[in-house]
């Protein structure tokens, strides 16, 4: 069975070669471009199935490719860039990429991040001819179907917005999703105004589902953001 082909988007050789070893050591398949046209071809043509992109490209900004690419292919995207703001970790997330890692980066933690990507991609091949009507996460158990959630076989009752936040981090799991989608999705609208409301409920969801509100298994946060909900593996139960 073929490795993964994960696309390598970096302009700096260094950064590129650093990599492009990483994943030879882990026998990953990758492609490499040097510049956002070149991505696009590659894309296009080898269908990867994770881009590691760079925002600062020589001829065109990475969000422009991120943007490209979500007009036909859901395919992971974890951006690896020196922007270090907020704002530009929210516009490459809001615009349709998984993932974001700063650089400089440990490549222990970009190799976790792919695999996460990876996961999230085998989830939802699998899941999809039965369209995901049961999600199953470590103990957390929810039925689309019926409504009703579960944690280590006991049923937890949510709100009607606990339950939209819940199943919304559920549906993208291993991806973080920020406050603008999350508004959006659940409330139908993005006003700055309603994020404190957000991080209520999320606390509110987070008391009925974790053990221990402090150290999230399920939910994660990402400071200034947004949220993920974390890929919990059977050994780590």
């Amino acid at each position: 069975m073929n490795k993964p082909l994960i696309l390598v988007v970096e302009d700096d050789k260094a950064v590129r070669n650093l990599i492009s070893t990483t994943l030879d050591t882990q026998e990953y398949r990758y492609h490499v471009a040097k510049n956002g046209a070149q991505a696009l071809v590659e894309a296009v043509s080898q269908r990867p199935d994770v881009i590691i992109l760079d925002l600062g490209l020589p001829d065109m900004d990475g969000v422009e490719i991120i943007r490209k690419v979500r007009s036909w292919s859901q395919v992971p995207i974890i951006v690896v860039s020196a922007r270090s703001e907020d704002r530009d970790k929210v516009t490459a997330l809001d615009e349709g990429a998984d993932d974001f890692l700063t650089k400089p980066f440990s490549v222990e933690e970009l190799l976790a991040r792919v695999r996460v990507s990876l996961r999230r991609v085998q989830y939802q091949n699998s899941n999809a001819s039965e369209n995901s009507a049961v999600f199953k996460n470590g103990g957390l158990t929810i039925d689309y179907a019926s409504g009703c959630v579960s944690v280590d076989g006991k049923e937890i009752h949510l709100t009607p917005i606990e339950y939209k936040l819940l199943c919304l981090l559920s549906r993208n799991v291993g991806k973080v999703l920020t406050h603008n989608f999350i508004l959006n999705e659940v409330w139908g609208n993005v006003m700055q105004s309603d994020v404190p409301s957000l991080r209520v409920f999320m606390a509110t969801l987070r008391k009925k589902i974790e053990k221990n509100t402090s150290e999230p298994e399920y939910i994660q946060t990402h400071i200034g953001i947004g949220y993920r909900m974390l890929r919990i593996e059977e050994n780590d139960k």
